[in-house]
């Protein structure tokens, strides 16, 4: 006898449209189960991270206190810092430094000093370092001019360059005042054109361009830490008079039975690079240290950068910006109270004074003019393979 099964009350097609039905709801469970689950990791990577960085950052400070402690021990003995070369290139070994197990500490610097300060920087300098880039005279004198008309108050263009930043959307005018960052440079007519690139992104020229001035407040650069760009733009210097100048502070060439030696005054300066140039036009003590921190435990690191300047030393530049169409109408008596509070210091510029102030009533060497960490820190692209 044959048994027959029994026919399922559903029709084929409705049957089929079921089957699509939960397959289609457990693709969408699955693709949001995944989208879960990589939100979390994400999450928990950057809680990861920030836990991370919270520890291996109580090492960094330390490191940097210990290396703050080394610098004015050495600032006190040679009257003012000078150069690595002195013998503080490697704080921590000197302070016998150990950082907490399994971990290590690196600490580099570089003298900010060294550049050029944009605070006073002017037209003819600034063309003199374009010129220096290679860049063709007339671009020169257009770039610097732009820079200049950006920073100066009541600047007066002696190019054909004509800035529409009242036409811009929102439009903004020049602030007056030195350059705080150089992400301002972006903002700037011509200027963006040079140091950024098609996609918006720094380009060689803007790392040049770091590399050679500050935006902090001192009044001349470092002869010890300026390179070949500062020092012909500054001090007019040709290529023979730097190589010299660089010998004898890297102990090198003539200078190699000496070792690396330092200028304690221009004449020196004057008389290692020979007739010509400019050496009034430098100092020869430190004014502004970057010092450069990295913790390294396993395979985490945590980067810190601090820039410092020792007692009388740089500043950052507190000047305000000033509102064109506030200054026009602050003969008007109904602009008046609008007027002074505009002129109210910036949030940034009360900071650093009640920090400056805060510094001197405990006696503490040094004045932190900027401290980044990580990702806050800039690094310039890697240099393409040559071909």
């Amino acid at each position: 006898m044959v048994t027959r099964r029994p026919h399922s009350s559903w029709p084929v097609p409705l049957r089929s449209s079921i089957i699509v039905l939960v397959l289609v709801t457990l693709l969408f469970t699955v693709v949001a189960l995944v989208a879960f689950i990589e939100k979390a990791g994400v999450e928990l990577m950057v809680d990861v991270r920030t836990s991370q960085a919270k520890r291996l950052r109580v090492e960094a400070l330390s490191a940097l206190e210990v290396t703050l402690a080394v610098l004015e021990d050495f600032r006190e003995a040679d009257n003012g810092l000078h150069s690595p070369a002195e013998g503080w290139g490697d704080p921590l070994a000197w302070a016998d430094y150990s950082p907490s197990e399994g971990r290590t500490v690196e600490i580099s610097f570089q003298d900010e000093s060294g550049k050029i300060p944009l605070s006073h920087i002017d037209v003819t300098t600034l063309t003199s370092l374009f010129t220096y880039w290679q860049m063709a005279p007339a671009d020169a004198e257009k770039l610097a001019d732009a820079i200049a008309g950006w920073m100066k108050q009541g600047y007066v263009y002696s190019s054909a360059l004509t800035p529409d930043y009242q036409d811009a959307l929102p439009a903004y005018a020049e602030p007056g005042r030195p350059m705080r960052s150089f992400q301002e440079l972006s903002a700037i007519a011509y200027a963006k054109d040079v140091f950024f690139d098609e996609n918006g992104l720094p380009s060689a020229n803007y790392w040049r361009f770091v590399n050679d001035v500050s935006v902090f407040n001192y009044p001349q650069p470092d002869a010890n830490g300026a390179n070949p760009d500062v020092l012909a733009a500054v001090g007019q210097y040709t290529d023979a008079q730097m190589q010299r100048m660089t010998d004898y502070t890297s102990g090198k060439g003539q200078y190699a039975q000496e070792g690396q030696q330092w200028f304690k005054d221009t004449t020196t300066m004057g008389a290692v690079a020979g007739v010509g140039g400019n050496a009034t036009q430098f100092a020869t003590t430190i004014t502004a240290l970057r010092v450069n921190i990295t913790v390294h435990e396993g395979h985490t690191l945590y980067r810190m950068s601090a820039v410092v300047a020792p007692q009388g030393g740089a500043t950052t530049n507190q000047t305000n910006a000033v509102n064109p169409t506030a200054a026009a109408s602050s003969a008007s008596p109904t602009a008046a109270t609008s007027v002074t509070a505009t002129a109210q210091p910036s949030t940034t510029a009360s900071s650093a004074a009640t920090a400056a102030a805060a510094a001197q009533s405990i006696n503490y060497p040094f004045t932190l003019l900027q401290v980044l960490e990580d990702d806050e820190i800039p690094q310039a692209p890697p240099a393409p393979p040559s071909t």
